[in-house]
C-alpha cells in the first residue's frame, strides 16, 4: 500500500472523508488496472477530504483506512463475462454476502471480507465499485491496449462519483 494522496482544495463545510482505493496485482497485466489508475490519480487535484490509496493486493491490510471513510470508491478489474473494456460500476450491497458469488481474484475476496467486517463493527463506508472486465489475466506488467485506453474514461467516473457524494 502507498501514494496516499494529500487533501487538496479548501472549502467553509467540513469535508466528507472520500477515499479512491486502487486495488490489483500489477504483476498480473490487466489486474493491476485499479492500481493504475491510483497512480495516476495521485498527482491530481482533488477535493477537500478526498485521498487516494494504491491499495495493491493488500486486503486485511487496508482495514483502518477503509473503516475511516465515509465514502470508498474501490477500482479492479472485474470478470463479467463481457467484452474486455468494459466498465461496470456498482454498489458493493449488491455483491452477494457469500464470496464464492463474485471470485475475481484473491485481493478482492479480502476487499468483501473487510467490508463485511466493518459491518458488524457499524462503521462500513458507503462504497461503489468501478471495475473493468479484464482482457488477460497473465503474468506481465503491462496492461492490453483495451484496457489502457480505458483509464481516462474510469477517470471520469471516479470525479462523477466524487461529485455526487460531495453533494450528499
Amino acid at each position: 500500500m502507498q501514494n496516499r494522496g494529500e487533501n487538496r482544495g479548501r472549502s467553509d463545510t467540513p469535508p466528507k472523508n472520500i477515499l479512491i482505493l486502487g486495488v490489483g496485482n500489477e504483476l498480473l497485466s490487466d489486474e493491476g488496472i485499479g492500481v493504475a489508475v491510483s497512480k495516476k490519480m495521485v498527482g491530481m487535484k482533488l477535493p477537500a477530504g478526498v485521498d487516494v490509496i494504491e491499495g495493491g493486493t493488500e486486503g486485511f491490510g487496508l482495514f483502518n483506512i477503509i473503516i475511516e471513510s465515509d465514502f470508498l470508491i474501490v477500482i479492479d478489474s472485474v470478470k463479467g463475462g463481457s467484452k474486455p473494456g468494459t466498465i461496470y460500476r456498482f454498489n458493493i450491497k449488491d455483491i452477494p454476502n457469500s464470496p464464492e458469488m463474485y471470485k475475481t481474484s484473491v485481493h478482492q475476496i479480502g476487499i468483501l471480507d473487510v467490508l463485511h467486517l466493518s459491518e458488524l463493527l457499524g462503521k462500513t463506508p458507503e462504497t461503489t465499485v468501478i471495475g473493468i472486465e479484464p482482457k488477460e489475466i497473465t503474468p506481465g506488467m503491462s496492461l492490453s491496449s483495451e484496457i489502457s485506453a480505458k483509464i481516462h474514461r474510469v477517470i471520469k467516473l471516479i470525479f462523477e462519483e466524487i461529485d455526487k457524494r460531495l453533494k450528499v
